[in-house]
């Protein structure tokens, strides 16, 4: 299990609202490790508003 301080260091300064494939391009472009990009690319389609959004979008896919 990825924690979510992990996601967050790797989505630092991310601009809301993002949706997921931007997400995961930002965390790609800060160099995420394979297991924080597998995590976020489990999250469900949609626009994420906070990092609090994120948190629980990875926790229900974790």
């Amino acid at each position: 299990m990825v924690s979510a301080a992990k996601v967050s260091q790797f989505l630092e300064g991310i601009d809301f609202p993002a949706n997921k494939q931007q997400v995961i391009d930002f965390a790609m472009d800060n160099n995420a490790p394979q297991d924080v990009l597998d995590i976020l690319r489990q999250m469900p389609e949609g626009k994420y508003f906070s990092m609090a959004g994120i948190w629980e979008a990875i926790g229900r896919a974790a």
